[in-house]
């Protein structure tokens, strides 16, 4: 796990937000696109019960908000449980497992 936290971050201030969805595994996973003044961007979404795996363009933080999963990073033969809050770190151009128990609301920052 990652000592990097912004989960004390209820609240985004003077953003843009992409009113399109992203859509990912036929609905099971929804998001969308916060833009901020600065250039940088998160998204915002959730996660149905399921198993899934996604790739990376660049490094990214997934903070959970609230759920129940399993994540598998890359190079690691060990499923991370998360219960309620956590976060984790995922480097650019790698592909991570998870496994949903719950409905998850995240946000995801672009490192």
């Amino acid at each position: 796990m990652s000592n990097v936290s912004q989960q004390s971050v209820t609240q985004f201030e003077q953003v843009s937000v992409v009113k399109a969805a992203n859509v990912y595994f036929d609905g099971k996973v929804t998001s969308r696109t916060v833009l901020f003044a600065d250039g940088t961007k998160k998204t915002l979404g959730i996660m149905l019960p399921g198993e899934y795996e996604f790739g990376t363009d660049v490094k990214e933080l997934m903070e959970i908000i609230a759920g129940s999963l399993e994540v598998k990073l890359p190079g690691n033969e060990a499923w991370i449980s998360i219960n309620g809050t956590g976060e984790f770190i995922v480097p650019a151009h790698e592909k991570f497992q998870l496994r949903v128990h719950q409905v998850t609301d995240y946000c995801c920052s672009y490192l």
